[in-house]
């Protein structure tokens, strides 16, 4: 860290404006920072979001976003305290002080947000509920589910977006409901269930795990909005604003074609402004919510930026090949966008 910010020094290209002090660090910065570690909320176990992998460690979108934080935070990713959460205890964890962030593919609510004491920071996924059928059932379509038994987890938007859509379809089925999704996986694998709901990303990645992936279908059908953020403890705005930019600059680093492999480079070589600024080579970005001028740096050599982290575990680079579509960039036809940061 010390060595980046005197590069940025020697290299004359702080601002008078950037070298004023940062922010002094509100009450979750300096816990996160007397702790030592960056305590974040991931799932029991869901492929591409955040599992093991064969050294134990964690993988996936949601592990990766709590790197993100952890480096920009405290300048080393690895400095994490890993909270395994349930759809049920997930928001007391926030709430009470048990993580300083949650990552765990949650869907951004009116409820959840206005009166769970979370706050919601930025999408950093858009998804939607779908259903996985067997092959040799002949379902093509939602629809066609009327009657069948239907696997998923208690505790999520599921529920209510089965009960609301299946009451608007004039269809019936049999709820089949478990703690976790390993547990409703695992029931629908053993045939307890005719079909398992959830949001068709996890849906995607489940069935690139199966043994036999031709045997399942995922039909075309979403029956919901599910755009995922992770969420934070109400009453600390610039904790808010960290774990929010984190996230924005993430998806700005994508833009503006900063990789984890080339940020040093471009820190060194790149003319724009703009790169510049998120960098921290100019500007006060960092020091504004209370961290130094290498904050995104450290992020983005931590997981790279936005499309890389999407295409390690969701999409060309992962097992599950899944599309980018409503999760490009918005100057791809996406909705991923960040507000300007500057």
């Amino acid at each position: 860290m010390a060595r980046v910010l005197g590069l940025l020094l020697a290299a004359g290209g702080v601002t008078g404006a950037a070298a004023q002090t940062a922010a002094p660090p509100g009450p979750t910065l300096s816990a996160v920072r007397a702790r030592g570690a960056l305590s974040c909320g991931i799932s029991t176990g869901d492929p591409a979001w955040s599992a093991p992998d064969s050294r134990g460690e964690w993988q996936g979108m949601d592990a990766d976003v709590c790197r993100a934080i952890a480096a920009a935070a405290l300048g080393d990713p690895r400095k994490l305290v890993w909270q395994h959460l349930t759809g049920q205890n997930r928001f007391p964890a926030v709430v009470t002080g048990q993580v300083e962030v949650l990552t765990r593919t949650t869907t951004w609510t009116f409820m959840r947000d206005a009166t769970l004491g979370l706050n919601f920071t930025a999408p950093n996924f858009y998804d939607g509920q779908g259903f996985l059928v067997r092959a040799n059932s002949g379902i093509t379509a939602a629809k066609q589910l009327d009657g069948a038994s239907i696997c998923f987890v208690s505790a999520s938007t599921h529920e209510l977006n089965l009960s609301d859509w299946s009451r608007a379809q004039a269809l019936r089925f049999t709820p089949v409901i478990f703690a976790d999704k390993d547990e409703a996986r695992r029931a629908y694998e053993a045939n307890r269930c005719d079909s398992y709901t959830g949001d068709a990303s996890q849906l995607a990645a489940i069935l690139a795990g199966f043994p036999d992936r031709a045997a399942h279908v995922l039909l075309p059908d979403r029956i919901s909005k599910e755009p995922y953020a992770p969420s934070v403890k109400q009453g600390d705005d610039q904790w808010f604003d960290i774990v929010r930019y984190v996230m924005f600059g993430l998806v700005e680093a994508e833009e503006l074609g900063i990789t984890s492999a080339n940020a040093d480079a471009m820190l060194a070589e790149s003319p724009s402004p703009a790169v510049q600024r998120l960098l921290g080579r100019t500007g006060d970005l960092g020091p504004g919510v209370g961290l130094d001028r290498a904050w995104m740096l450290n992020a983005i050599k931590a997981v790279g930026n936005y499309g890389e982290i999407y295409d390690r575990h969701l999409g060309k680079h992962s097992a599950v090949k899944l599309d980018r579509g409503l999760n490009e960039l918005w100057s791809r036809g996406g909705l991923m966008i960040a507000p300007p940061m500057r």
